[in-house]
């Protein structure tokens, strides 16, 4: 009789969350309705207080143009991305002015992920095992920047 697998010894692996990565997308897109695209978007973002499409769209690696169009707006519309500082935005607190420099020219709209977004990205590295998705984040972004 003749195995179909065979696992490596636990001190060669000691953690393998990735592993079930295609099941755990297809889980979300199927009881969320949202495409992988999104779930990946949201996962990018889910370490940083805030972004412009300028500056996303660099790290990220995407056409400014695209990942407005195909990801933000959509997001946007779905409720998991929403406007954090916008050019209608008030100026009562100190860190509305710290962009004080910028005018109607040069604007340009900053974005957050929402509580939704938040909580279903939460849900995501849960399902997937991961327990500290804190650190998850920060390691995954320190691992895709070739400075740190």
């Amino acid at each position: 009789m003749f195995r179909d697998f065979s696992y490596l010894k636990q001190r060669y692996v000691i953690n393998n969350e990735l592993k079930h990565l295609r099941k755990t997308l297809r889980y979300f897109e199927d009881k969320h309705d949202i495409f992988e695209k999104e779930i990946m978007f949201m996962l990018w973002a889910f370490d940083l207080e805030f972004w412009t499409l300028d500056f996303a769209s660099k790290d990220y690696d995407y056409s400014r143009k695209k990942i407005g169009e195909r990801l933000v707006y959509p997001l946007m519309n779905e409720g998991y991305v929403y406007k954090y500082f916008d050019k209608l935005t008030p100026s009562t607190t100190y860190e509305d002015h710290l962009f004080r420099d910028e005018t109607k020219f040069n604007y340009r709209v900053r974005y957050a992920l929402t509580k939704k977004a938040r909580l279903l990205v939460r849900a995501f590295y849960k399902k997937l095992g991961v327990v500290d998705y804190a650190s998850a984040a920060k390691t995954s972004t320190d691992a895709a920047d070739p400075t740190a």
